[in-house]
């Protein structure tokens, strides 16, 4: 029998490029995101905006009329804002955590019974190297993947006598249709900061752009589905190990003096 993953964000990105690789390869895949993908798709679709916590609730039972278990549930739905925090207002600041943290929790304690019911049931959340090194003018979003990798690690320990397993999946710099889609700041230059928050965004979008592909957090993901234990984290690249493991030997002042340096 054909492993049932429900991943959510699915209609971009990692989500999507997750989505359409476990259907091909015989999974039955539920995709879960506020609006169906743009190209054609042959799997289960389920819509609901992870900000309105009623979408959820429908959304899950939906899911639940659509099968009695679920093996595996991928969290890739996001959302980014940039910019200084002494402009981000308090209405984006309140809706990166209702999508990036909120959100994934309801959907994830929505589903917990119907993961339960499966034998050897997984939960892998996407992270970020963002979550571990604060990256400045989009530090709202590192502070919601910090949470979903504290989220993580207290989730595994609570689930491990229902045999369910729960990881972070830890990508660098990726090249999707997050970049484009980022919350852009209302404050890009001014006497203050200078062009500080403008550089700093273009370096990120740069980077991004110039990042590693989706497939290959898919293919991560896909490593951590046919493990009987997973690790608790899995960084995606061998640079961005690098960079996770500096920043847990080398003194935090050196770190943020080459983060400073990058993007401050």
């Amino acid at each position: 029998m054909s492993k049932i993953i429900v991943i959510s964000g699915a209609s971009s990105g990692i989500g999507k490029t997750a989505a359409q690789y476990f259907h091909g390869k015989g999974f039955k895949v539920i995709g879960l995101s506020r609006s169906y993908p743009r190209e054609k798709y042959d799997y289960d679709y389920v819509l609901a905006d992870l900000g309105i916590p009623a979408d959820i609730d429908k959304a899950t039972a939906e899911i639940a009329k659509l099968t009695d278990h679920v093996d595996v549930l991928i969290n890739c739905a996001g959302i980014g804002i940039s910019g200084a925090i002494e402009y981000n207002t308090i209405e984006e600041v309140s809706k990166i955590f209702q999508v990036n943290v909120i959100g994934q929790f309801h959907l994830t304690k929505n589903l917990l019974p119907l993961i339960r019911k499966a034998e050897g049931g997984k939960i892998i959340n996407i992270g970020s190297v963002a979550g571990e090194l604060t990256i400045p003018f989009q530090t709202f979003y590192s502070m919601t993947k910090s949470a979903m990798h504290r989220f993580t690690e207290g989730l595994r320990i609570e689930l491990k006598p229902f045999g369910i397993g729960v990881a972070t999946v830890l990508p660098g710099d990726t090249k999707t249709g997050f970049t484009a889609n980022r919350y852009q700041p209302q404050v890009m230059e001014n006497a203050e900061y200078n062009d500080r928050i403008k550089r700093s965004i273009q370096k990120m979008e740069h980077d991004e752009q110039s990042g590693m592909s989706p497939m290959s957090v898919v293919k991560v993901i896909e490593k951590l589905m046919n493990k009987r234990h997973m690790p608790v984290h899995v960084t995606v690249g061998f640079v961005y190990k690098f960079l996770v493991l500096l920043s847990r030997i080398f003194p935090k002042r050196f770190v943020y003096w080459i983060i400073t340096k990058m993007y401050g």
